[in-house]
């Protein structure tokens, strides 16, 4: 089996020069991983925007960036064919901070990219949800690690598999594994297409 590509080899997006940010808590720095999600609007313009939003947060370090992914929207009562598809990318980062301030971050990006949140699993301009955050396992009201569902998302997992071919779902096994078991419906989002 050949190796995976490096994040730099295949990604469509590129990280520039990060500004003062807005969050600042100094901790031991810890991996993490990221699942980002667009189906409104200028979908790459806004996914290519939280990457550079995230990069300007203090203390976190963007690692890598997948290509990007194109899947089916999933409502709550399943894959809904109607609804416009979204873009996914896998990012990893090394954040110096806790993982609720890492929450915090993540959602203000959003909030600044337009996310409304009318409707569960509802149509989004951007979605970021903190999938892994070093070994930490936590259930609370405001988040759960590892991330509860990331295990049965193909958009996920595709995009995590670009980033490390060896990663490793805490408490459920290799990523790898993981996406063969459910198989996989996305696919690559071409150059040419996500260049116009």
């Amino acid at each position: 089996m050949t190796p995976a590509p490096t994040p730099a080899e295949v990604s469509q997006i590129e990280v520039h020069e990060a500004r003062e940010g807005r969050f600042a808590t100094p901790h031991e720095a810890v991996d993490a991983v990221l699942s980002l999600g667009s189906n409104l609007g200028e979908r790459e313009a806004t996914l290519a925007a939280a990457v550079r939003d995230l990069a300007t947060v203090p203390g976190l370090v963007v690692t890598g960036v997948s290509p990007l992914y194109e899947s089916a929207a999933v409502k709550p009562d399943g894959v809904d064919d109607d609804a416009p598809r979204y873009l996914n990318l896998a990012v990893g980062i090394r954040f110096s901070g806790d993982a609720l301030t890492l929450l915090d971050a993540v959602n203000t990006i959003e909030n600044e990219h337009g996310r409304v949140r009318a409707e569960r699993w509802g149509d989004r301009t951007l979605d970021i949800d903190v999938v892994v955050f070093g070994e930490l396992e936590q259930a609370d009201a405001r988040l759960t690690l590892p991330h509860p569902r990331a295990a049965e998302r193909d958009f996920v997992l595709a995009p995590w598999l670009d980033l490390d071919w060896d990663a490793v779902l805490p408490g459920r096994g290799a990523v790898a594994d993981l996406l063969a078991a459910i198989g996989s419906t996305v696919h690559r989002y071409p150059v040419a297409e996500a260049s116009r």
